[in-house]
């Protein structure tokens, strides 16, 4: 007999779902972001930061860029001053922004909040200039702590109740791959935080020790690619 799982959590309005996420993630995450910027060369101009929050990333990169936009649908408390702000619904698209406006695009756990990522791909490939760089970054589903706790709980780490409504679309690497190629993005590569939970504990795993098995032990990864 087959059982039915029925999640009892309200679909909330866009902003709910926005709020609920506190608008910021983890140091690693936006240190993965600023590297993977590093590695593509990419060393001014205008950056795009879609779904920014509280613009958590901008002390990472500010020295990298000469304009930071940050896009999101509320403006959380913190967001730079002296930073771009523009409001958009990210699952309504095209964002009220010009095609090939920026030299970099990136968006930091965003994906998994939106109900269509592969249109929301399409949408920052649209906003980087040509030979500008997209960057994406989501929790990463084949982690040692995500496959045990699909295992014991039938859910990815990143998408069990209490992340719900606000982590809706759960992508695997391979899916991230699929989906930026189709979009467009060439050159791509992966690389993921260094940063992730030890299974059944609160403690994280040593730097060292996680940088060794990036893949098992971090909680985040990171897709980067260059628009043809």
């Amino acid at each position: 007999m087959t059982r039915a799982y029925v999640n009892t959590a309200t679909w909330s309005d866009p902003a709910d779902r926005a709020l609920r996420s506190g608008g910021t993630s983890e140091p690693a995450i936006y240190k993965m972001v600023a590297e993977a910027l590093g590695r593509a060369g990419v060393t001014t101009g205008k950056l795009l930061d879609i779904g920014c929050g509280s613009g958590s990333l901008y002390p990472f990169v500010r020295d990298r860029f000469s304009c930071y936009v940050g896009v999101d649908l509320v403006r959380y408390d913190g967001f730079p001053a002296e930073a771009e702000w523009v409001k958009a619904n990210l699952d309504q698209l095209p964002f009220p922004l010009a095609s090939g406006c920026a030299d970099a695009v990136v968006a930091v756990e965003t994906i998994e909040h939106l109900e269509n990522p592969r249109a929301f791909m399409r949408e920052l490939v649209r906003l980087a200039r040509s030979g500008g760089t997209v960057v994406v970054t989501t929790p990463n589903q084949l982690s040692l702590l995500s496959k045990m706790t699909l295992v014991l709980k039938n859910r990815f780490n990143a998408f069990q109740d209490v992340h719900y409504p606000a982590h809706i679309t759960a992508l695997l690497e391979i899916d991230l791959i699929r989906i930026a190629t189709a979009c467009g993005l060439r050159d791509l590569s992966i690389s993921f935080s260094n940063s992730g939970r030890i299974v059944f504990t609160p403690f994280r795993y040593p730097h060292a020790i996680s940088k060794r098995w990036q893949r098992e032990l971090s909680d985040n990864i990171c897709l980067r690619g260059i628009k043809e």
